[in-house]
């Protein structure tokens, strides 16, 4: 129950000398006492009734409020009948500690009050303990299986009072309450979003309460096994792909009993999210089935077959054959030992859920699956591919960009995977252009990995980039005359391959390899064999026969160039 409900509560001859402020604390029991320092016996959550026999004078009553705050009591409520008035300087103490404070009017007897809170908490565990058991078993019966995630959701809502939303990680409106009360906004899904990767990278346990303007809310990961397998797991293989539970409430005063029915709840969520996953399996084969034949080179016309399966699959009803896009992702770590590829190919199948340009651009909230369908993504090692189909759109339709826009596919999604990659993760993304047959499926492939790379040399954690940004130079290399080829070559490649030819110090592999990863030491190191001081010797010195600084984007791009054009 809450103080406030005390107030409201003529028989109990209560009056409210401060603490307005803290009327919603939550009265888990009552404690009648006069020992100076009772916090011994104290668990928290109780309201404390006093006669104040324990006061001797003024200074008394600051150590005994004290210690009542520690331990974490609701409020005091403190007798008339010994002293007449409650004395000013307990009044304020509990000000100044933020106690609720609250007098007893002498011909009000304290068993009445103790017996009028055991009565409420006692009704209110049962109430709850009741509830717990009946709705396990209603939402057994007809949980996600029969539903999804919103059968669950409009129980919580009409049955408990609460509303919910569950919602992915990078801040997609999966599922939400039906009950009345506004929409929960596209800015509100991301910023709990963010909040709730925040948290989880830095190890804190669920629930995460979070409160937005005036609003609270109790944030639950959704993973298998409820609370119970929080950190069981390397978080860094689930941050970026676990849904969450965002509930309008303040869990931090729940008895155990409504918290297991809220972690039951994402339980189920989670066996939902287990088959979603598995409906994506045809979708991931065709993907690794396309790019395997991109791979290795198969006819153009063994692609296009491979592709006319993957249309209907991808776009049921579609008349005419599709465009289709690449789009290249990765995910890297700091120090990780692991393949990252699927953690980019659970992450990249999310980012996709709404291909279509007018809803990236606006950082649309799509609940449900229905747009994911449309999506094939592979992986590779720490790549992930994803084969977008496009609805064939005539070139002179109206001459704006169709298709996946690589600024506008992060515009929404920065915040929160930032947030989630903490420190030590990074995600790059390219984007190729659309292409309308087979044999343009490796052009647009390569132009989406080169299109990474320009991405994973920009600063910051979250970074695409799209096939525009490469017309100013990787598509326009056939065209730059010889001779200013050779020069540009030349100028930045020929100290270091005459620096490998005296000293064979492998200078310039150990550029291609440190451009490849993307600048990052510890995976550089670890593909040369070398340890880390070396690769930083070794980069060193080719900064210093150069006079450039690999640090800089320009020249990474100008050395990226030159060993192109080599």
């Amino acid at each position: 129950m809450r103080l406030r409900a005390l107030l409201d509560t003529d028989a109990l001859g209560l009056k409210l000398l401060g603490g307005e402020d803290e009327l919603d604390r939550a009265v888990r029991g009552v404690m009648t006492t006069d020992l100076r320092d009772p916090s011994r016996y104290l668990s928290g959550g109780e309201l404390v009734l006093t006669g104040l026999a324990w006061r001797r004078d003024s200074a008394d009553s600051e150590p005994f409020v004290r210690l009542l705050v520690q331990a974490g009591v609701a409020a005091l409520a403190a007798g008339e009948a010994e002293l007449g008035d409650v004395p000013e300087d307990l009044v304020t103490a509990c000000a100044r500690h933020r106690l609720p404070l609250f007098a007893v009017h002498e011909s009000v007897a304290f068993a009445t009050i103790t017996e009028h809170v055991v009565r409420q908490v006692s009704g209110e565990r049962a109430g709850d303990l009741a509830a717990v058991v009946d709705r396990h078993r209603r939402m057994m019966t007809s949980g996600p299986a029969g539903g999804g995630p919103d059968v669950v959701l409009d129980l919580l809502g009409s049955d408990l009072d609460l509303r919910a939303w569950v919602l992915s990680p990078t801040g997609r409106l999966v599922a939400g309450s039906k009950g009345t009360g506004p929409a929960l906004p596209a800015d509100a899904c991301a910023r709990l979003a963010a909040e709730h990767l925040s948290a989880t990278r830095t190890g804190r346990r669920g629930p995460h309460r979070v409160i937005l303007g005036s609003t609270t809310y109790s944030l639950f990961p959704i993973g298998p096994g409820g609370r119970a397998s929080q950190g069981a797991r390397d978080v860094r293989e689930t941050v970026l792909s676990d849904w969450l539970l965002a509930v309008e409430a303040d869990a931090g005063d729940w008895a155990e009993e409504r918290l297991d029915l809220l972690y039951g709840v994402t339980q189920l969520i989670a066996v939902e999210r287990d088959r979603r996953d598995a409906a994506r399996t045809v979708r991931r084969r065709l993907a690794q089935e396309v790019l395997e034949l991109v791979q290795t080179g198969a006819a153009p016309a063994e692609i296009a077959a491979r592709l006319r399966v993957a249309a209907p699959v991808l776009l049921p009803g579609l008349g005419a054959a599709p465009h289709w896009q690449v789009v290249v992702a990765r995910v890297d770590w700091d120090g990780a030992g692991t393949e990252t590829g699927p953690v980019a190919q659970a992450l990249l199948e999310e980012m996709l859920v709404d291909p279509s340009p007018s809803s990236a651009s606006r950082g649309h909230q799509s609940p449900g699956p229905e747009h994911a369908d449309r999506i094939a993504v592979a992986h590779t090692g720490d790549e992930a591919i994803a084969l977008v189909p496009l609805p064939a759109v005539s070139a002179e339709h109206d001459g704006s960009e169709t298709g996946v826009l690589a600024d506008a596919l992060l515009e929404s999604v920065r915040a929160p995977l930032t947030a989630g990659l903490d420190d030590d993760g990074r995600l790059t993304l390219g984007v190729s252009a659309a292409v309308h047959s087979a044999e343009g499926l490796r052009g647009a492939l390569e132009e989406a990995r080169h299109a990474r790379r320009v991405a994973a040399a920009r600063p910051g954690r979250v970074c695409a980039a799209g096939h525009q940004e490469l017309a100013s130079h990787v598509l326009l290399l056939p065209f730059v005359p010889d001779d200013v080829r050779r020069a540009f070559t030349a100028r930045l490649l020929d100290p270091l391959r005459d620096y490998d030819r005296r000293h064979r110090a492998e200078l310039i592999p150990t550029l291609e390899a440190f451009l490849d990863c993307d600048g990052s030491w510890t995976r550089c190191a670890t593909r040369l064999h070398l340890h880390v001081n070396t690769l930083r010797y070794r980069v060193g010195r080719i900064e210093q026969l150069t006079s450039r600084d690999l640090s800089r984007l320009e020249d990474k791009l100008d050395f990226f160039l030159a060993l192109r054009m080599s």
